[in-house]
């Protein structure tokens, strides 16, 4: 008997962490944003608490890493978490990042998930449109993604000029790194 509680308990922990594989969370909004011009797919900003947070982890397992949720983020976002953890440590520029659009969407709360179009840069700093907002919803992945598909469908797509200049700029930055990357191993 044991034996088998053991068996059970290996499967079930490797189809969670295979249910995971191949989901890309963001923590860079300006790389998430550019994957979201690229794609032509909203963000979806998760604000948690990911080491303190029960309603956060709560929604994580029973949402987040579910094959239904996971085929549905694949398709239809791109993945943000802005964490604020008290024991993970940081970099401060990481802390300044999340800090920032915690007050820029005023978030009071812990689970906030924000689904929102990234706008044209004002004065150097992102915009944002608010397609929706949402945070832990008891039900499961079905109910949790209705919602989230009814924010979703406000999503007007970006142009395909918006989508161009984003591949060029994109393009740019990772000539400019491999450029950097060859001057450090001369």
């Amino acid at each position: 008997m044991k034996k088998l509680f053991i068996t059970l308990l290996l499967v079930v922990s490797g189809m969670t962490v295979q249910a995971q594989e191949g989901l890309t969370w963001h923590t860079n909004i300006d790389e998430a944003i550019s994957v979201s011009k690229i794609e032509n797919k909203p963000l979806f900003l998760f604000f948690t608490g990911s080491d303190w947070c029960g309603w956060c982890i709560r929604l994580q397992n029973e949402v987040f890493k579910t094959p239904e949720f996971i085929a549905w983020a694949k398709e239809k976002v791109v993945l943000v978490e802005l964490d604020f953890p008290r024991k993970t440590p940081q970099t401060n520029e990481l802390k300044m990042q999340n800090n920032q659009l915690q007050q820029f969407f005023q978030i009071a709360g812990y689970p906030s998930v924000k689904i929102v179009k990234a706008g044209d840069p004002v004065d150097g700093k992102a915009s944002f449109g608010l397609l929706g907002s949402t945070g832990y919803v008891a039900g499961g992945p079905t109910v949790w993604i209705d919602g989230a598909n009814k924010m979703i469908a406000n999503f007007v797509p970006y142009t395909a000029e918006v989508q161009k200049a984003a591949k060029k700029a994109a393009k740019k930055k990772k000539s400019t790194k491999k450029k950097v990357i060859t001057k450090k191993k001369s």
